[in-house]
C-alpha cells in the first residue's frame, strides 16, 4: 500500500511558515509593509468562487489582507484589461491574481500577459529558465515541496511530467531539471504513452482528464503526484486513477488533499515574496 503524500499538513506547515513571515516583516518595517493580493473572479461558475473564497481566506490566516473583486459575466475584456491596468499601477496592490477560467469572450493569453510581472502572485510569468528566481509558478513549486518534504530526491531520477500547458507542464518539467533530474515530457501526440509513463521514478500527471492513468501505466515503486482536479457526478477526482495506481506506487497524493491545498499555499509564499520586495 503507498504512502499518502498529505497536501494538507504540509500545506498548514507552509502556512505557518508565511504568517511568521508576514508579522516579521510588519514588526520590521511597519502596517504598510502587510502582504496583500487583490483576487479578480469574473462570472458565476461556483468552482471559481469558491476557490477565490478559500484563496481569501489562506490570506487572512497568514497576515495578508485580501481583496476581492467580483466582476460579472459579461464585463467584457477590454474592462478587465483596463482594471488590471490600474491595480498595476496602484503602489498599494502588491500582488494580483485572476482566476482561471475567465469566460471564452476574454482571452486567457492577454489577461495573463496583462499582470505585471512584480504583482504576478501565480507565478505565470516566472522566470524558469535559472535557479536564481524567487517567485515560482505555483504548481510546479507545490509539487517540488511535497517532494522534498516526503524525502524524495529527484537528482538523477527518470522524473516523466505527462501535460505541457504553460501553467503546470512547461514549468514542471523546468524545475524537475533544475534540480538535476531526467525529464520525459508526454502529452495527447504521444505514441506509447504507456512505455514512458512505466519507465518512471517519479510521475506527474497533469492532463485534466479524469482517471487517465490507470494501473497498468505505473511503474511497481513510482512516486505518483496527481495534479488534476475534475469532477464526476460532483465529486472530484484526479487525473490518475487511486484505486488501480494506489496498490503499485510507493507514494501517491490524493484527491481532494494533495496538490490542491499545496498550490494555495505556493499563492501565500509568492505574495510574501512580493512584498518583501517592496522593502528589501
Amino acid at each position: 500500500m503507498a504512502q499518502l503524500i498529505d497536501g494538507k499538513a504540509i500545506a498548514a506547515k507552509v502556512m505557518a511558515e508565511v504568517a511568521e513571515g508576514s508579522a516579521a516583516l510588519v514588526s520590521e518595517f511597519g502596517e504598510e509593509a502587510r502582504p496583500n493580493m487583490t483576487l479578480i473572479v469574473v462570472g458565476s461558475d461556483p468552482v471559481s468562487k469558491r476557490l477565490v473564497e478559500l484563496k481569501a481566506k489562506d490570506c487572512e490566516k497568514t497576515g495578508i489582507t485580501p481583496t476581492v473583486i467580483a466582476l460579472s459575466e459579461s464585463t467584457s475584456e477590454e474592462k478587465l484589461l483596463r482594471m488590471i491596468e490600474r491595480l498595476n499601477a496602484d503602489e498599494d496592490v502588491k500582488a494580483i491574481l485572476c482566476q482561471l477560467p475567465v469566460p471564452e469572450h476574454i482571452s486567457t493569453k492577454k489577461l495573463l500577459a496583462a499582470i505585471a510581472p512584480d504583482k504576478d502572485v501565480d507565478g505565470f510569468s516566472a522566470r524558469i529558465d535559472s535557479d536564481d528566481y524567487d517567485i515560482a509558478a505555483c504548481t510546479p513549486a507545490a509539487v517540488m515541496r511535497m517532494l522534498k518534504e516526503s524525502g524524495v530526491e529527484v537528482a538523477g531520477k527518470h522524473c516523466v511530467v505527462v501535460g505541457r500547458s504553460n501553467i503546470v507542464g512547461k514549468p514542471m518539467a523546468i524545475q524537475l531539471l533544475l534540480n538535476d533530474a531526467t525529464v520525459t515530457v508526454c502529452h495527447s501526440k504521444t505514441a506509447d504513452l504507456a512505455e514512458h509513463t512505466k519507465r518512471a521514478d517519479v510521475l506527474i500527471v497533469a492532463v485534466g482528464r479524469p482517471r487517465f492513468v490507470t494501473g497498468d501505466m505505473v511503474k511497481e515503486g513510482a512516486v505518483v503526484i496527481d495534479v488534476g482536479m475534475n469532477y464526476i457526478d460532483g465529486k472530484p477526482v484526479g487525473d490518475v486513477d487511486f484505486e488501480s495506481v494506489e496498490p503499485k506506487a510507493a507514494m501517491i497524493t490524493p484527491v481532494p488533499g494533495g496538490v490542491g491545498p499545496m498550490t494555495r499555499a505556493g499563492l501565500l509564499v509568492n505574495a510574501l515574496k512580493l512584498a518583501e520586495r517592496k522593502v528589501k
